[in-house]
């Protein structure tokens, strides 16, 4: 993590136009970015995808392919050609930022030619159980990339690196077929008995000749793209053994402790802890228990409990190893994971992940930018706000107000070097609310201003440093020394 305050944006959502142009916008923008308050960004998977422009990122095709070769329809990704990625990577340093290169292992889609192969049939919800006997499909497991006549790597990938799939394309079937020879890999989540298989080409991880291509790859990707870390996409369904020695081999060859964060996609926090245990915490984890309680108020609205946001949550368990988000590319409407945090608590969660120091928190590009699902609707301004004050407020002891279900708070005292002033904070979920909280008594005599832009309340602190706050219904605020607030 880059800083005490670190902020981390996730420069991408699902719905972006194939002519976005983002490693063209990153470029502009870069410097912005940083001044606000942006600490890392975590950009969107780089190589050809298997539909071209149109892919997102995630139906891995050639990996070494960034953007450079005529493969899939296009030489550039939906997100531009390769030099434009490197001059945004490079954008972004020049500005102060970390960039974090978003990692697609598991899954890889339309090989370059059909092979037949032997396999048996598994029930979707129970993956350990057979409901065929041995057959034979068809199966587009060779990938040779002839667009890139060999270039950087020779590597061709065959059946025997994949362990599963989800189509027979003799006659277009689909189920999940485990390939002869193989198994699911018994290190991965247990949910439909085994979770080893997402989708396309299962990549085998037991395969020594595939653990070695893939450290010689993510190699010559921190040679090509000098990113300074990695979002490591659905590591529930790989090996837990593969990332401890892929990421201490690409530690180790960059000569530095380079960050990562993984995507395990389980609302249970015990789910997130013993893969942690099991892989020696090697990486941080979003918190995806958060996300799912900032929802479900969201959802809920009047009957929820706010003083129950951190309970079950990964930023509780482990908060050095904890990235909080909102919401993602995943979590959009019409996504499989789709989850979204109602538009009028966006705010408020906004507030409970950048005005706090537990863990490190993730700007979500459509909540910044804005989403067509929310008619362009930006969070932009309000966040802006936020980065403000936790860049130049947030020092000092902190002081927790849990105790109200639908009104909470929170203080930070400042210190005494001159750059930290300290602030509070309230959200609520039903009616409006006061509350009094101490923020020191080096602030006493002091008239301190609601700068969130829902309200124009103004509070004098006490001689026992304390302070009477006020929050609007469904709404955030936060308060900072009103000669600082209208400089």
């Amino acid at each position: 993590m880059d800083g005490k305050n670190g902020v981390l944006m996730q420069y991408f959502e699902w719905y972006l136009p194939e002519s976005c142009g983002l490693w063209k916008q990153a470029v502009k923008e870069a410097g912005s970015l940083a001044e606000k308050g942006i600490t890392a960004v975590w950009l969107p998977p780089a190589y050809k995808g298997a539909f071209g422009k149109k892919d997102v990122g995630y139906a891995v095709y050639d990996l070494f392919d960034l953007g450079e070769f005529n493969q899939k329809g296009s030489v550039a990704t939906k997100y531009g050609t390769k030099e434009e990625y490197l001059r945004a990577i490079e954008a972004f340093q020049k500005a102060g930022m970390e960039v974090y290169a978003d990692i697609v292992l598991n899954q890889m889609i339309d090989g370059d030619e059909e092979e037949t192969v032997e396999v048996v049939e598994c029930e979707n919800t129970d993956r350990e159980k057979e409901i065929s006997g041995e057959e034979t499909i068809v199966s587009r497991t060779v990938f040779t990339f002839p667009g890139r006549h060999g270039k950087y790597d020779d590597f061709t990938w065959n059946k025997n690196h994949f362990s599963g799939s989800d189509i027979d394309e003799k006659d277009s079937r689909r189920s999940i077929f485990l390939f002869d020879g193989s198994r699911w890999s018994p290190n991965v989540d247990g949910e439909n008995g085994n979770f080893d298989y997402l989708l396309g080409l299962n990549v085998n991880f037991e395969n020594p000749e595939v653990r070695e291509h893939l450290i010689k790859w993510g190699k010559w990707y921190i040679d090509t793209c000098h990113m300074d870390g990695f979002r490591l996409d659905a590591v529930k369904h790989i090996d837990f053994t593969f990332f401890p020695e892929w990421l201490n081999a690409m530690r180790e060859h960059a000569g530095k402790e380079m960050f990562a964060v993984g995507e395990y996609w389980n609302g249970d926090v015990n789910h997130l802890i013993k893969f942690q245990e099991e892989t020696g915490t090697c990486m941080s984890l979003f918190d995806v228990p958060l996300h799912y309680r900032l929802h479900s108020i969201s959802e809920d609205g009047e009957n929820s409990d706010l003083r129950d946001l951190l309970n079950g949550t990964m930023t509780a368990a482990d908060p050095i190893h904890s990235v909080l988000f909102v919401d993602n590319h995943d979590t959009q409407e019409g996504q499989a994971l789709a989850s979204p945090v109602q538009a009028w608590f966006v705010p408020q969660a906004y507030a409970f992940i950048l005005l706090r120091q537990e863990g490190y928190p993730c700007i979500f590009y459509g909540d910044y930018y804005g989403l067509a699902s929310r008619n362009g609707q930006q969070f932009r301004e309000i966040i802006d706000r936020m980065l403000e004050v936790r860049k130049t407020c947030m020092t000092g002891e902190s002081h927790d107000y849990f105790d109200d279900p639908g009104t909470v708070g929170w203080t930070f005292e400042g210190d005494e070097t001159g750059n930290g002033k300290g602030f509070a904070a309230m959200i609520t979920c039903r009616d409006g609310g006061t509350k009094t909280m101490y923020v020191g008594k080096a602030h006493a005599g002091e008239t301190w201003k609601d700068v969130s832009g829902n309200s124009n309340e103004e509070t004098v602190i006490d001689s026992d440093g304390n302070g009477t706050f006020t929050c609007p219904a469904g709404s955030l605020s936060f308060y900072i020394r009103k000669e600082d607030a209208e400089r």
